[in-house]
């Protein structure tokens, strides 16, 4: 297979994920990883935690697109700006607007315009006024630097071709004292070749995920400070994925060993006397 470039990546993003918005939550459920790839009838929630218990659910703006709560791990105070990272259809947003309040502020940034069109129609619908939601890319965000107190985002950053970037620009926004918490896939060891490679399953599940501790470490190079995995549980991805890539005899020794894909949840914060690159601008 042929290696795609960081702008085929984001445009393969895009093009899976304006399907999706145009789908219900049961219909993204129905189809492989969030969108119709044609690997069998599968059960998305394999990734997806459930939400609807949490104050500020929004049923019309849950796709099931999550693979954990960062919101519930978020530390959102009371008139915090809060930015959520690939918001999607406002899921997320909508949450932190039930902890941040009135007096606060939430900015939701996703690639996909068909998201943000959906977002936007959902906040309307809502009569908030302090949600907004803003196209771009999180290599490059359309925000001013040190403007969060908290930032967040479920299951995105592995979508993200440049990894370092999406970290460094999460870094710039946020304000000194802020923190990020953030729930996203994450390898532990190497996956079977025809697995991690898959170019159908990038857009939804696994591909475009690292290894853990490579994703630990770059948060730490960015300079973040107090990392911490907040929540870490193991995806048992159901045999009718495997089979497409892997022999019984490899689905039975993947299944055994310590080798997986894991949701984890991150926590990580700017220290207040932070003076790497871009804190003391």
């Amino acid at each position: 297979m042929k290696t795609e470039t960081s702008e085929q990546l984001k445009e393969l993003v895009k093009e899976k994920y304006s399907q999706i918005a145009e789908q219900s939550k049961e219909g993204n459920e129905a189809s492989c990883c969030g969108a119709t790839c044609g690997c069998s009838t599968i059960d998305y929630t394999v990734m997806a935690d459930d939400y609807s218990k949490l104050e500020g659910y929004v049923a019309e703006a849950d796709l099931g697109l999550g693979c954990g709560l960062p919101t519930e791990f978020a530390l959102i105070k009371n008139g915090d700006t809060v930015v959520d990272l690939g918001s999607g259809a406002g899921n997320d947003a909508f949450i932190a607007r039930s902890i941040t309040g009135e007096k606060g502020k939430v900015i939701g940034i996703d690639l996909t315009d068909k998201m943000i069109e959906k977002a936007r129609a959902n906040a309307q619908k809502l009569n908030y006024t302090n949600v907004e939601f803003r196209q771009g890319d999180i290599e490059n965000m359309p925000l001013a630097g040190n403007v969060a107190d908290v930032v967040v985002s479920n299951c995105v950053l592995n979508l993200v071709p440049n990894k370092r970037r999406a970290f460094a620009e999460t870094f710039r926004v946020l304000k000194k004292g802020g923190h990020f918490s953030v729930s996203d896939i994450v390898l532990v060891g190497d996956l079977p070749e025809g697995l991690q490679k898959s170019a159908e399953m990038y857009a939804g599940c696994v591909a475009g995920a690292i290894q853990k501790e490579e994703y630990l470490e770059i948060i730490k190079e960015t300079g973040f400070t107090n990392i911490t995995v907040q929540k870490e549980k193991r995806i048992t991805l159901p045999d009718e994925i495997l089979n497409d890539y892997l022999s019984g005899d490899e689905i039975n020794g993947f299944k055994k060993g310590t080798t997986g894909i894991f949701s984890v949840t991150v926590y990580a914060e700017k220290s207040e006397s932070c003076c790497a690159p871009g804190c003391c601008d």
